[in-house]
């Protein structure tokens, strides 16, 4: 069970931190969302703009708690 709680830790680190990388990378919003849009219509997931801009939004706040609770 120990290593199932090891590996199920490590995905979601994985998936953490990309998200973190590409929201934190320096590029413009527009350009970012879109990126996000396009892995998600790959994995067959489809958002318009106002759903689009709450899952980033649900993001960085996500991030941002983490950040402050690591501080």
């Amino acid at each position: 069970m120990k290593a199932l709680n090891f590996i199920a830790a490590f995905i979601g680190g994985i998936a953490v931190g990309a998200a973190a990388g590409i929201l934190l990378a320096p590029e413009k919003g527009a350009d970012t969302r879109e990126r996000i849009a396009e892995a998600l219509r790959k994995r067959g997931i489809r958002l318009n703009r106002k759903e689009m801009d709450a899952l980033v939004s649900d993001i960085s706040e996500e991030l941002s708690n983490a950040k402050e609770d690591a501080e």
